[in-house]
Protein backbone atom coordinates (compact mmCIF):
# COMPACT_ATOMS: atom_id res chain seq x y z
CA UNK A 1 0.00 0.00 0.00
CA UNK A 2 1.16 3.50 -0.59
CA UNK A 3 2.21 6.18 2.39
CA UNK A 4 1.55 8.88 2.95
CA UNK A 5 4.13 10.62 5.45
CA UNK A 6 3.21 13.33 8.27
CA UNK A 7 6.02 14.76 9.97
CA UNK A 8 6.25 16.88 12.92
CA UNK A 9 9.60 18.91 14.23
CA UNK A 10 10.82 20.40 17.15
CA UNK A 11 8.67 20.59 20.42
CA UNK A 12 5.41 19.10 18.65
CA UNK A 13 5.37 16.69 21.05
CA UNK A 14 4.88 18.99 23.61
CA UNK A 15 1.08 19.82 21.82
CA UNK A 16 -2.16 19.94 24.03
CA UNK A 17 0.38 20.90 26.70
CA UNK A 18 2.83 23.56 25.25
CA UNK A 19 1.21 27.18 25.21
CA UNK A 20 -2.62 26.24 25.20
CA UNK A 21 -3.74 30.13 23.89
CA UNK A 22 -1.56 29.30 21.02
CA UNK A 23 -1.81 25.35 19.67
CA UNK A 24 -4.89 24.43 21.49
CA UNK A 25 -5.33 21.61 23.88
CA UNK A 26 -5.12 18.80 21.73
CA UNK A 27 -2.74 16.49 21.59
CA UNK A 28 0.03 14.78 18.73
CA UNK A 29 -1.18 11.71 19.38
CA UNK A 30 -4.85 13.70 18.64
CA UNK A 31 -3.58 14.52 15.39
CA UNK A 32 -2.28 11.02 14.08
CA UNK A 33 -5.54 10.14 14.48
CA UNK A 34 -7.07 12.86 12.37
CA UNK A 35 -4.26 12.26 9.78
CA UNK A 36 -5.40 8.58 10.17
CA UNK A 37 -9.00 9.56 9.11
CA UNK A 38 -7.70 11.73 6.26
CA UNK A 39 -5.57 8.59 5.22
CA UNK A 40 -7.87 5.46 5.10
CA UNK A 41 -10.10 7.96 3.19
CA UNK A 42 -7.70 8.16 0.55
CA UNK A 43 -6.87 4.59 0.64
CA UNK A 44 -3.49 5.40 1.96
CA UNK A 45 -0.88 3.82 4.28
CA UNK A 46 0.35 6.77 7.41
CA UNK A 47 3.43 7.46 8.49
CA UNK A 48 3.37 10.00 11.32
CA UNK A 49 6.54 10.72 13.03
CA UNK A 50 7.95 13.26 15.47
CA UNK A 51 11.92 14.78 16.16
CA UNK A 52 13.22 17.23 18.05
CA UNK A 53 16.42 16.34 16.30
CA UNK A 54 17.51 17.74 12.79
CA UNK A 55 19.58 15.31 11.48
CA UNK A 56 16.56 13.36 12.47
CA UNK A 57 14.73 14.76 10.11
CA UNK A 58 16.87 15.47 7.75
CA UNK A 59 17.03 11.25 7.76
CA UNK A 60 13.47 11.40 7.51
CA UNK A 61 13.33 13.14 3.95
CA UNK A 62 15.89 11.52 2.11
CA UNK A 63 14.31 7.85 3.36
CA UNK A 64 10.67 9.42 2.27
CA UNK A 65 11.97 10.88 -0.86
CA UNK A 66 13.40 7.44 -2.39
CA UNK A 67 10.36 5.91 -1.53
CA UNK A 68 8.20 8.80 -3.25
CA UNK A 69 10.34 8.52 -6.49
CA UNK A 70 9.85 4.39 -6.02
CA UNK A 71 6.09 4.97 -5.80
CA UNK A 72 5.63 4.12 -2.53
CA UNK A 73 4.82 7.13 -1.21
CA UNK A 74 2.66 10.27 -2.23
CA UNK A 75 5.09 12.94 0.16
CA UNK A 76 4.60 14.34 3.35
CA UNK A 77 2.84 16.96 5.47
CA UNK A 78 5.66 18.58 7.30
CA UNK A 79 5.08 21.08 10.45
CA UNK A 80 8.88 22.32 10.64
CA UNK A 81 8.18 23.93 14.10
CA UNK A 82 10.83 26.37 14.46
CA UNK A 83 13.12 24.66 12.03
CA UNK A 84 10.46 27.07 9.90
CA UNK A 85 12.76 30.12 10.00
CA UNK A 86 16.23 28.94 10.14
CA UNK A 87 16.82 24.98 8.94
CA UNK A 88 18.30 25.58 5.49
CA UNK A 89 19.41 21.77 5.45
CA UNK A 90 16.01 20.78 6.28
CA UNK A 91 15.16 22.92 2.95
CA UNK A 92 18.15 21.32 0.49
CA UNK A 93 16.93 17.74 1.96
CA UNK A 94 13.02 18.12 1.01
CA UNK A 95 14.71 19.85 -2.84
CA UNK A 96 17.32 17.06 -3.27
CA UNK A 97 15.55 14.19 -2.40
CA UNK A 98 12.75 15.87 -4.37
CA UNK A 99 10.07 14.60 -2.01
CA UNK A 100 6.19 16.17 -1.86
CA UNK A 101 5.67 18.68 0.50
CA UNK A 102 3.20 20.41 2.10
CA UNK A 103 3.76 22.66 4.54
CA UNK A 104 1.45 23.00 7.74
CA UNK A 105 1.62 25.24 11.03
CA UNK A 106 -1.08 25.22 13.38
CA UNK A 107 -1.34 29.01 14.41
CA UNK A 108 -1.14 31.76 11.83
CA UNK A 109 2.25 32.45 12.06
CA UNK A 110 2.18 35.45 9.92
CA UNK A 111 0.11 37.07 12.49
CA UNK A 112 2.66 36.39 15.24
CA UNK A 113 6.53 38.11 15.78
CA UNK A 114 7.73 39.28 13.12
CA UNK A 115 10.61 36.43 13.22
CA UNK A 116 8.57 33.74 12.43
CA UNK A 117 7.08 35.52 8.98
CA UNK A 118 9.87 34.38 7.22
CA UNK A 119 10.21 29.89 6.22
CA UNK A 120 12.77 28.31 4.38
CA UNK A 121 10.89 25.81 3.82
CA UNK A 122 7.97 26.98 2.20
CA UNK A 123 10.28 27.84 -1.34
CA UNK A 124 10.18 23.73 -1.70
CA UNK A 125 7.04 22.90 -0.58
CA UNK A 126 4.16 22.37 -2.79
CA UNK A 127 1.82 24.45 -0.98
CA UNK A 128 1.50 25.73 2.88
CA UNK A 129 -1.63 25.54 5.01
CA UNK A 130 -1.65 27.75 8.31
CA UNK A 131 -3.70 29.13 11.06
CA UNK A 132 -6.54 26.71 11.06
CA UNK A 133 -5.41 24.36 14.12
CA UNK A 134 -4.95 20.90 14.03
CA UNK A 135 -7.78 20.77 11.75
CA UNK A 136 -4.73 22.25 8.98
CA UNK A 137 -3.41 18.88 9.03
CA UNK A 138 -6.29 17.22 7.70
CA UNK A 139 -6.27 20.04 5.03
CA UNK A 140 -2.81 19.71 4.73
CA UNK A 141 -3.15 15.14 3.77
CA UNK A 142 -6.07 16.40 1.20
CA UNK A 143 -3.90 19.05 -0.41
CA UNK A 144 -0.47 16.62 -1.02
CA UNK A 145 -3.04 14.23 -2.21
CA UNK A 146 -4.77 16.40 -4.77
CA UNK A 147 -1.37 18.10 -5.34
CA UNK A 148 0.43 15.16 -6.16
CA UNK A 149 -2.27 13.57 -8.46
CA UNK A 150 -1.83 16.48 -11.08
Amino acid sequence: MTCIAVLNGPNLNLLGTRSPEIYGTTTLDDVRELCRRESDAAGLELDFRQSNHEGQLIDWIHELGREAQAGRCVGAVYNPGAHTHYAYALRDAIEGAQLPVVEVHISNVHAREEFRHHSVISPVAAGIVVGFGVAGYGLAVRGLIEATRR
